[in-house]
C-alpha cells in the first residue's frame, strides 16, 4: 500500500472474504489488499485462473479480445504474446499478476464455500462455512470464518449446461461418448481420431472445438449443430484489427444506452444519426457477410446486428470457414432429435429436428453454462434475482437488500479483465463509505429498477448472462465508476478502452487510509 498523508480520511480495516480465483477474483483481493484491508481468497480448484483453469478450459482456447483489451490496468502482457493469447499463456499472465502484488498466501485451494449466515456475534457481516479439501485425506474437512464483508467472483460461468435427449444412454451403452466442451481435453489416447464428432452449439466453444478436432485431433468427421445463425466478428474486419471499429466509443454511442440523453438539443442529434447508424451498422453487415461468405453457408443471421450485440457475441475461430470449404466440418442450422443405435450392427445415429439423419461417435455439447450461487441462502436468491433470471445489482455490482455482499465479474464484457478491476476498485470505496457519489438505498432501487426495464423493453440483448452484461457499453460503465469514486475520466472517443489510462484516471480519486484491524473481528474455528 502506498503512503498515505496523515490528513486523509481514516476508516476501519476489514476482513474480506472473495469467493473465487479467478480473473475477478484476483482483482478483488488487489483492490482490497492495496487499500489495506484484511483477505481470503476461497478457490475451490486447486489454482488460480477460473475459466482460463486447464480443468475447465478446452484446448486451443485462445481470448475473444486482443492482448490490449485483455489486461489489468498495472501489467501489459507480454510483448512476445500474439495478438490473441493461448488460454497456456493468459494463465501465465495471472500467475505473474499474483506475483506482482503478492497475493499467494491469501488463496485457500480446494476451498468449496457450501453455505453463508449471518454473524451471531452483533457485528455486521457473514460466516461462510468451507469445505476443504487438501488433496491427500479422503475426507474433507469443515470449518467456518467470519467476515465483514463477502466478495461473489464466481463469474458466469458456473456449472456445465448439458442437455439430455431420447436414446442417449443407449447410445452411450453402445459406445458413444457425449460430454460436456469442459470436459474436452488432449490426451495421449486420443478418442477423437478417425471418430464422426459431433459438436452441438454455435458459439466461440462450439467452433474452437469443431475445428481443433478436425485439424488438430485427427476427427474422420466433424459436424457442428448449431439452433440459430449468429453475427460473427473476424479478427480483422476488412484487413482493420476489430479493436480499431468496435471498441471506442463513438461506436458505442450509436446503441441504445441505460442513460437517456439528458437534454433536448441531446434528444435531437440522436434523432438526426438515426439515419447514418442505420446505414453504418447495414454496411458492416454487409462486409462481414461478403468477407466470411455467411450468404453461402445459409449462415445470414435474421437479426440485425446492432439487434444482437452483447457479451454472447463471438469472433470467428480461425480456420472455421477453411474447414467448411475444405468440408471437414459440415454445417448444420438444426439440433438433435433422438440418438439412435442399429440393434443389426450397433451403428450410432444422431436423429436431427430437420429430418436428417447421420452417423455419430462422439458428440460434444457446447452449450453453455449455468450461472449459480449454491453458497447463497434461498432468501438472499429470491432479493438478488428476478422470475426471469435477471439479477437486481445496482452498478452491476451491489444489491442494498443483501447487506455486506458484493459482486465483481457480474459486468461481463469485451474487456472483462478491466471491466472486473474497475468495479473492483468501486466496490472497496462503497464498503469504506468513500463513494464521492455515495447513492442512498431507495436511490440505488429506483437505478436498479431502470436498467432492468432498460434491459426487458429497449435492449433486449442486454439479458445474457443474467443481464450481467455492460458491452457494448463498456464506456458509459466507466464513466459510472469513475464518476463515482470521484476520478476524472477517460474521455477518448476513437479509441478503445485503453487500460493504463483507465488506471490513471482510478489513481485520480480522493486517497484515504485504513486504521487498525479492532480485536476479536474474526472467528476461525475448525469444527
Amino acid at each position: 500500500m502506498s503512503h498515505q498523508s496523515q490528513s486523509e480520511p481514516i476508516v476501519p480495516k476489514k476482513r474480506i472474504g472473495i469467493i473465487g480465483g479467478g480473473v475477478s477474483g484476483l482483482a478483488s483481493a488487489k483492490s482490497f489488499q492495496a487499500q489495506g484491508h484484511s483477505v481470503t481468497i476461497f478457490e475451490r480448484s486447486t489454482t488460480i485462473g477460473g475459466v482460463w483453469n486447464p480443468t475447465r478450459s478446452y484446448p486451443g482456447i485462445k481470448t475473444q479480445s486482443p492482448k490490449d483489451l485483455y489486461r489489468f490496468t498495472d501489467l501489459c502482457m507480454p510483448e512476445e504474446y500474439p495478438e490473441w493469447p493461448s488460454g497456456g499463456q493468459v494463465l501465465e499472465y495471472l500467475h505473474t499478476y499474483v506475483e506482482k502484488h503478492e497475493l499467494g498466501s491469501v488463496f485457500r485451494f480446494g476451498a468449496i464455500v457450501t453455505n453463508m449466515e449471518k454473524r451471531m456475534d452483533g457485528k455486521s457481516g457473514w460466516v461462510l462455512t468451507i469445505s476443504q479439501s487438501n488433496g491427500r485425506e479422503p475426507k474433507a474437512q469443515s470449518y467456518k470464518m467470519a467476515f465483514d464483508f463477502i466478495v461473489v467472483c464466481t463469474g458466469t460461468f458456473t456449472n456445465p449446461k448439458t442437455i439430455v435427449h431420447p436414446g442417449q444412454s443407449e447410445f452411450i451403452e453402445a459406445g458413444g461418448i457425449v460430454k460436456h466442451s469442459s470436459e474436452y481435453k488432449d490426451t495421449t489416447n486420443d478418442e477423437v481420431i478417425g471418430k464422426r464428432v459431433v459438436v452441438l452449439g454455435g458459439s466461440k466453444s462450439s467452433t474452437d472445438i469443431a475445428v481443433h478436432a478436425a485439424n488438430q485431433r485427427g476427427a474422420h468427421q466433424v459436424t457442428m449443430l448449431y439452433r440459430r445463425n449468429i453475427w460473427r466478428i473476424p479478427y480483422f474486419v476488412a484487413g482493420i484489427n476489430f479493436k480499431h471499429l468496435l471498441f471506442m466509443r463513438a461506436q458505442e454511442v450509436q446503441f441504445p444506452s441505460w442513460k437517456a440523453p439528458a437534454s433536448i438539443f441531446s434528444k435531437l442529434i440522436a434523432l438526426m444519426a438515426m439515419p447514418l447508424i442505420w446505414l453504418n451498422f447495414r454496411m458492416l453487415e454487409c462486409v462481414l457477410s461478403f468477407q466470411l461468405g455467411l450468404k453461402k453457408w445459409g449462415m445470414v443471421p435474421k437479426e440485425r446486428i446492432d439487434d444482437s450485440v452483447s457479451c454472447g457475441l463471438p469472433s470467428v475461430t480461425e480456420g472455421l470457414f477453411e474447414c467448411f470449404e475444405t468440408g471437414c466440418i459440415k454445417p448444420i442450422n438444426t439440433t438433435i432429435k433422438c440418438y439412435r443405435v442399429n440393434d443389426n450392427d450397433g451403428t450410432k445415429y444422431l436423429v436431427l429436428n430437420n429430418g436428417e439423419t447421420i452417423k455419430a461417435d462422439i458428440v460434444i455439447q457446447a452449450t453453455g453454462w449455468i450461472l449459480d450461487l449454491p453458497f447463497l441462502p434461498d432468501n438472499l436468491k429470491e432479493k438478488l434475482i428476478d422470475n426471469d433470471g435477471l439479477y437486481r445489482l445496482f452498478r452491476f455490482a451491489v444489491n442494498p437488500e443483501l447487506p455486506n455482499i458484493g459482486f465483481v465479474g457480474f459486468n461481463s464484457s469485451f474487456c472483462s479483465v478491466l471491466s472486473s478491476e474497475m468495479i473492483a476498485n468501486w466496490l472497496v470505496k462503497y464498503v469504506d463509505g468513500m463513494l464521492v457519489d455515495q447513492k442512498s438505498t431507495e436511490e440505488m432501487e429506483v437505478e436498479i429498477e431502470k436498467l432492468l426495464e432498460w434491459k426487458r423493453k429497449v435492449y433486449p440483448p442486454a439479458k445474457v448472462y443474467g443481464g450481467n452484461c455492460v458491452a457494448p457499453f463498456h464506456h458509459l460503465h466507466f464513466d459510472e465508476i469513475l464518476h463515482d469514486i470521484g476520478a476524472r475520466k477517460y474521455k477518448a472517443m476513437f479509441s478503445y478502452p485503453d487500460a493504463e489510462a483507465y488506471g490513471e484516471c482510478l489513481e485520480s480519486a480522493p486517497k484515504y487510509s485504513v486504521g487498525k484491524q479492532t480485536a476479536d473481528v474474526f472467528l476461525d474455528d475448525i469444527l
